[in-house]
């Protein structure tokens, strides 16, 4: 498998680079960060690999070789090497996933909803103090501030730790221009974890953790895996559902007629989660896949251990899946499924959580902030740069009046 394309986060200009990736195939042999991988490009091929029984999230069907080559120390590694349930299949999966399946369904997650709204109504009070002629970062005051805090109470964090335990996640996962994801960072975020789970093991509470804790006094999961998945939910739990916050509320301040079908009621704010989560899905490319066993998918042969990098943003963006218009934002966009949760067992189990905060998120702030605009061209914004996260670092506004009370 020789690598036609080489996809380096620092100079990746993503829907480009997938177009070009769609071009090439549905499977595209790519270089990245150091690793021979296949790409799955297209939405059918992506949802093949996500569903195919011979594919795992297993790292020890990884070939032996391909893997003792591929640097260590990267953001890629890094997840592959995890001790949750977002490397394990099977059984694996099913008695890691398992304990929180209920936690996150969407019969209890929409309980959370007067929650959530609190927690909005709180950060567009803070919003309505700034002053409403002057730019201001949305991204940093309301895309990112709403998640957060929403995952960091249901784990039980300490107020002590919730400011340097962003600082890191921010670092680690390159969420803002912090210094680049670094091994000292990495184990500072372990060591806080660390510290975090001992806190909730000394004083118990009704939270994630707790919870994860009481598993392992059970023997039911053990020190990397207690460690690892309150990791996960920390950074999943925030990470994509900014990403989708974010991308949605810079879609309707560039297009003026679609926000208004939303603000009459033409179409629901659902369809406008929904496509956004389509056109800009809050993951761009994610590790990996392993092929158990020489297969064929869409009429590419994959050899036994070969790897597959899932493109979710060129799946999601795909002209045979969604149309000669799929690059467009489109609210009245007939109801076609998108993959940016994923598919199959490993589905994301935060679906509902995420897309029950953007629901409240983003009615609330244009009703709040009527004449809220752009402070500068919306489609234009610099991203982070990352392989992993589709986001931008900025959101530039101009908040106008609050609305009468």
């Amino acid at each position: 498998m020789d690598p036609e394309f080489v996809l380096d986060p620092a100079t990746l200009d993503l829907h480009a680079s997938d177009e070009l990736l769609r071009r090439a195939g549905s499977l595209v042999p790519v270089l990245v960060e150091g690793v021979r991988a296949w790409a799955a490009t297209s939405h059918s091929t992506l949802e093949a690999v996500l569903s195919h029984p011979a594919m795992t999230r297993d790292i020890r069907y990884w070939d032996a070789e391909a893997r003792a080559a591929a640097p260590q120390g990267t953001s890629l590694m890094r997840l592959v090497t995890d001790a949750s349930m977002l490397n394990a299949d099977g059984e694996e999966h099913r008695r890691l996933r398992g304990p929180l399946v209920k936690l996150f369904s969407a019969r209890q997650v929409q309980r959370m909803e007067p929650w959530i709204t609190s927690i909005v109504g709180d950060l567009l009070e803070e919003l309505a103090a700034l002053p409403p002629d002057e730019p201001i970062d949305l991204r940093a005051e309301y895309a990112y501030p709403l998640p957060l805090r929403v995952i960091v109470e249901m784990l039980g964090i300490p107020d002590s730790h919730r400011e340097p335990l962003r600082a890191l996640t921010d670092q680690v996962v390159q969420l803002a221009q912090s210094p680049p994801d670094s091994s000292e960072g990495r184990r500072a975020l372990f060591e806080m974890v660390g510290e975090i789970i001992e806190l909730r093991r000394a004083t118990p509470g009704e939270d994630l953790t707790s919870e994860l804790i009481a598993l392992h006094g059970q023997g039911q999961l053990d020190d990397a895996e207690l460690r690892d998945t309150v990791q996960v939910l920390l950074i999943a739990g925030h990470v994509t559902t900014i990403n989708l916050i974010a991308h949605a509320v810079r879609a309707l301040l560039g297009r003026p007629a679609q926000l208004e079908l939303l603000l009459s009621g033409a179409v629901p704010w659902s369809a406008a989660v929904e496509e956004a989560l389509r056109w800009e899905s809050p993951n761009a490319y994610f590790p990996m896949r392993y092929a158990m066993e020489d297969l064929e998918i869409e009429g590419v042969r994959l050899r036994a251990g070969e790897a597959v990098l899932a493109c979710f943003s060129a799946a999601g963006r795909d002209p045979e899946r969604y149309g000669d218009n799929a690059a467009d934002f489109d609210v009245t966009r007939p109801s076609v499924p998108h993959l940016a949760f994923g598919h199959g067992p490993h589905f994301c189990l935060g679906a509902p959580l995420a897309r029950l905060q953007a629901e409240v998120a983003l009615p609330a702030l244009f009703a709040a902030f009527p004449e809220l605009r752009a402070a500068g061209p919306a489609d234009d914004l610099p991203r982070l740069t990352s392989l992993l996260d589709n986001g931008i670092r900025g959101l530039p506004v101009l908040l106008g009046p609050p609305a009468s009370r």
